[in-house]
């Protein structure tokens, strides 16, 4: 073994064994909370509600490890199109096409949208319907995390459920494109009141997870010249074409753990899309990159922060929008629905 490539395994060891499941609940700075989101919105009404979530998906995920970033990409593609609202999670039909018929979300797991509707089923049962599956995509995001070993954290709740979904340009137009480089994706998050560092952070959700080979196959042929030629050759086992139908993790590590593997794989130029690679190769968020392949626990730190900011993007509260009684459809018109929001828990959801 080259002295390059002990070096780069020592980082991983000792990354893993430094915060191999790290809990960030009560020390580590968090961003201001969006008004009308409060960290204790359903404590009086629905104590049992991230119990509930945590418990289901734990069986879940410890039988089926996929169904973990299939949740975890649902939020993703919720929050960065019109906002954190539950849109991505209505259906659509042949005449008015929702934005999971968008062709970036042709790909999303049809079993997080099922767990999702049935993790509602059982809150509404428990609580009444006065959870919002806006609220439920974020706390099974986070457990999504921590359940595959990341880092536990308190998720700021009270988002209502948006009433229409994007349209297909609009989907298009507002989901970071695996193709982008860089430049590209710092510019489409400052959109939003990113940064270069939330994008590092939060492109490290690619530490769990697989992807077809259309989503990178432009890359082998001919090979990318920023990617390990060893490293491309393996991939063109999987995907021995341009058209090929194969599927490859996205963390060559360990992609089974949520850990900071992903950035080591990119140092070792072995990003599977062009969107990672270059996080690695351009200046502005190389060091990023390095700081958090060296450091697995400013990595979740970063994490942290960052999936909570993304989780206030544009959130419908108070009266906007639904509690919706099931995720995949508005409600009718004649659904009554009650918040059993007091005006003292609303006044603590304020700020």
């Amino acid at each position: 073994m080259t002295s390059s490539a002990s070096f780069i395994s020592l980082i991983l060891v000792s990354s893993l064994l430094l915060a191999s499941h790290l809990s960030l609940t009560g020390a580590q700075a968090t961003p201001p909370l969006v008004r009308g989101l409060s960290y204790s919105f359903y404590s009086a009404n629905c104590p049992s509600l991230e119990t509930t979530i945590r418990d289901y998906l734990r069986e879940i995920i410890s039988s089926d490890f996929r169904a973990a970033p299939g949740l975890l990409r649902v939020h993703f593609h919720d929050c960065f199109v019109q906002g954190c609202d539950a849109s991505v999670l209505l259906e659509g039909s042949t005449g008015n096409p929702s934005e999971r018929d968008a062709p970036p979300n042709l790909t999303l797991q049809a079993r997080a949208f099922v767990l999702i509707n049935e993790l509602r089923n059982r809150i509404h049962r428990a609580c009444g319907p006065i959870v919002s599956c806006a609220d439920i995509t974020a706390i099974a995001a986070r457990d999504a995390v921590f359940l595959s070993g990341g880092p536990d954290y308190r998720v700021p709740l009270g988002r209502r459920d948006g009433l229409n979904f994007a349209t297909r340009d609009a989907t298009l137009a507002n989901l970071p494109f695996f193709g982008s480089n860089a430049q590209q994706l710092i510019t489409d998050l400052a959109a939003k009141g990113m940064d270069a560092t939330d994008l590092v952070a939060i492109s490290g959700g690619h530490t769990i997870g697989q992807s077809n080979c259309a989503s990178f196959s432009a890359r082998l042929f001919p090979q990318d010249p920023t990617m390990d030629t060893a490293f491309g050759n393996s991939l063109r086992r999987v995907c021995p074409s341009i058209t090929s139908s194969g599927i490859t993790d996205l963390d060559v590590r360990t992609p089974r753990v949520f850990d900071n593997a992903y950035y080591v794989d990119l140092v070792n130029r072995q990003g599977l899309f062009t969107s990672d690679q270059d996080l690695f190769t351009d200046t502005t968020t190389r060091p990023i990159v390095t700081r958090f392949a060296n450091n697995q626990t400013l990595f979740f730190q970063q994490f942290v922060f960052s999936m909570i900011k993304m989780s206030m993007l544009n959130v419908s509260t108070g009266t906007q929008g639904e509690i919706r009684t099931d995720c995949s459809r508005r409600n009718g018109a004649t659904t009554y629905l009650k918040t059993s929001v007091d005006e003292e828990e609303g006044k603590k959801a304020a700020f």
